[in-house]
């Protein structure tokens, strides 16, 4: 029963920006766990590494591609990425971009770049995904928060925007499409070894301070991701929904 309850077997998972990081290891996660997995990056054969990864270990991928800024190109994608299992159970709305100033001197145009990519595209996809999920009576939609969907920061300005409009957009969605069996959830990592995350890591200050502040001493690795994603993918979660999820290591309980 409760292998049933998680199983994410056979179901179709789009999830985006899985050329590396959490996209990747949700990507290949999903794919371990038995799901279709529709990789999703910003140029064409960008997943390439990660559908080998998961063709590897005897699953099934296919790649899409879209400059998450242009809408049309969104739009393009999700079409094809509809079309290549003719249905999506998951999407998971990871691809995202960050850019650091001083706000006094953050270029406007790398604001809403950030706000394009970050959360302009995330609805885009929910809104025509979510309307094959609305159709086919089920669905579940999970977004990628963050730790700055609850503070502010420093030199991230948009970024921190994005991710409280990620909270809100989550929680707007479920409001509606709960009754129509779609759920939408978000998860909001904790400090993770990623690419966005090599600046702090490269600063001796900002890493002790945040070592610091997790319980552990340790930055989370993308993998320690999957578990919370398979949760809100499966039946497990079918009444969870507009919940942010996070998964920190303890940073908030401090």
């Amino acid at each position: 029963m409760t292998q049933t309850l998680f199983s994410v077997t056979d179901k179709v998972v789009l999830v985006t920006g899985a050329s590396r990081g959490i996209g990747k290891a949700l990507a290949v996660g999903f794919a371990k766990a038995g799901a279709k997995v529709i990789c999703a990056s910003s140029k064409a054969d960008g997943t390439a590494e990660t559908e080998n990864e998961i063709k590897a270990v005897g699953g099934t991928a296919v790649g899409v591609f879209a400059d998450l800024a242009n809408h049309d190109a969104v739009d393009d994608m999700a079409q094809q990425a509809l079309n290549a299992f003719g249905h999506i159970d998951v999407l998971v709305n990871n691809g995202g971009t960050i850019s650091r100033y001083p706000a006094a001197e953050y270029p406007f145009a790398e604001f809403q770049k950030v706000i394009d990519v970050n959360l302009n595209s995330a609805f885009l996809l929910s809104q025509i995904v979510g309307k094959q999920m609305l159709a086919q009576g089920k669905g579940k939609i999970i977004n990628i928060a963050s730790m700055l969907s609850y503070t502010g920061g420093l030199t991230v300005p948009a970024y921190t925007a994005s991710k409280h409009a990620i909270s809100g957009l989550t929680k707007a969605l479920a409001n509606e499409w709960a009754i129509h069996n779609v759920q939408v959830n978000a998860i909001a990592p904790g400090y993770f070894a990623t690419d966005n995350t090599q600046a702090l890591r490269d600063n001796s200050e900002r890493n002790a301070e945040i070592k610091k502040r997790i319980p552990s001493g340790l930055w989370g690795q993308p993998e320690q991701l999957v578990g919370a994603a398979i949760f809100l993918a499966s039946q497990a979660s079918d009444y969870v929904n507009g919940h942010i999820l996070a998964v920190d290591g303890g940073w908030l309980a401090r």
